[in-house]
C-alpha cells in the first residue's frame, strides 16, 4: 500500500516529462493558484487570480494547526516565453495583513508539440508577525518541470531545490487526464473541464525539522519535549495524492473547485500528519 500510487504512476507513464503546474497562467506553487490546463501561450498576456484553500499543504506536509488561507496572484507572460509573477497570501484568523509575499521569474518552452516545460526561481518573503506555517523554513525555490502529453494522459516530473533556513530537494511525479465535454452550459462560449490527477512526492524534509526546532510552541506540549531522532535529510517518499478539479471556463476566465485526498508517508514524528482532504476554490482571469 505504501508505494501503490507510485506504482500506478509508473504503470501509466514511463517517461520523465512535463511543466510547472500552470505557471503559464498563474503560478502553481503551494498557496498559489494552479491552472490545471497546461498550455504554453505564445502571446503576451497578464493573468490575475484569487484562491481559497482549506489548509496549507507544503510538499506533502501540514503543520499541527490548520491554516485556511486566501491568496492573490499576478503573472505577466511575454511572447518569448519569459514570465514574471507575484503573489500575496493571507492566513485566515490572524492579524497580519499579509503573511507572505512571493516574487519570481521564469521561462516556458516547448521541446515539441507534446513535450513542454519551464524553469523558474521564486523568493518567499514572510511577515515576522505572521502565522508560522510549515513553509516558513524555506525562502527560495528553484523549479524545473517537464511535461509530456501522451494524448490519453499527461505525465510530468518536477524537480525543486529549496534553500533558506533549511535546504531540501524534491521530485514530484504527476499523471493527469484532461476531459472536456463537447457541450456548453449557457452558450457556445463556455464549457466544463475535468482534470483528475494522481501524484507522488519524493524528497528530503529538513524544513520539517527546522520548523519543529524554531516553533516548538506550535507543537502539542507532549511532542515539543519529545526526544525524537529522525533523519530528515534522507531522500524518501513523502506523499501520495489524488486530486479532482472541476472548472467552468469562458474565453478569458475560469472558476475551478478542486478536492485533493492526501496520504502522507514517512512523516517526521513530531508532526503526526494524517490523511486529509483539501478543498480549493480558484478564480483567474487572463488579459490578452
Amino acid at each position: 500500500m505504501k508505494y501503490c500510487f507510485l506504482f500506478l504512476f509508473l504503470a501509466t507513464s514511463s517517461a520523465i516529462s512535463a511543466t510547472a503546474a500552470g505557471r503559464n497562467m498563474l503560478m502553481g506553487k503551494p498557496f498559489h493558484i494552479v491552472a490545471d490546463t497546461d498550455t504554453v501561450f505564445r502571446k503576451r498576456s497578464v493573468s490575475v487570480g484569487v484562491n481559497y484553500g482549506s489548509d496549507v499543504l507544503f510538499f506533502g506536509r501540514t503543520g499541527p494547526i490548520k491554516y485556511p488561507y486566501v491568496s492573490g496572484d499576478v503573472i505577466y507572460n511575454s511572447k518569448s516565453g519569459m514570465f514574471i509573477y507575484g503573489s500575496g497570501v493571507k492566513v485566515l484568523g490572524y492579524n497580519a495583513p499579509l503573511d507572505e509575499v512571493d516574487l519570481g521569474a521564469g521561462y516556458l518552452y516547448n521541446y515539441s508539440k507534446n513535450f513542454s516545460g519551464s524553469i523558474s526561481y521564486t523568493r518567499f518573503i514572510f511577515d515576522k508577525n505572521a502565522a508560522k506555517v510549515i513553509k516558513s523554513a524555506s525562502s527560495n525555490d528553484i523549479n524545473f518541470k517537464n511535461s509530456f502529453n501522451w494524448k490519453f494522459a499527461k505525465s510530468s516530473v518536477v524537480f525543486d531545490y529549496l534553500f533558506g533556513d533549511a535546504n531540501d530537494y524534491f521530485i514530484t511525479l504527476n499523471t493527469s487526464k484532461y476531459i472536456e465535454p463537447s457541450w456548453g452550459i449557457f452558450d457556445d462560449q463556455d464549457y466544463l473541464s475535468f482534470n483528475p490527477t494522481i501524484s507522488a512526492i519524493l524528497g528530503t524534509q529538513n524544513f520539517v525539522g527546522k520548523y519543529s526546532y524554531q516553533h516548538p510552541e506550535k507543537l502539542p506540549n507532549n511532542e515539543a519535549s519529545e526526544s525524537h531522532a529522525y533523519n530528515n535529510g534522507r531522500f524518501n517518499a513523502l506523499n501520495y495524492s489524488i486530486k479532482i478539479p472541476i472548472a467552468y471556463n469562458r474565453p478569458h476566465y475560469t472558476l475551478e473547485a478542486s478536492w485533493k485526498y492526501s496520504i502522507p508517508v514517512n512523516v517526521e514524528g513530531q508532526l503526526k500528519n494524517r490523511r486529509e482532504v483539501f478543498f480549493n476554490l480558484t478564480f483567474y482571469y487572463i488579459f490578452f
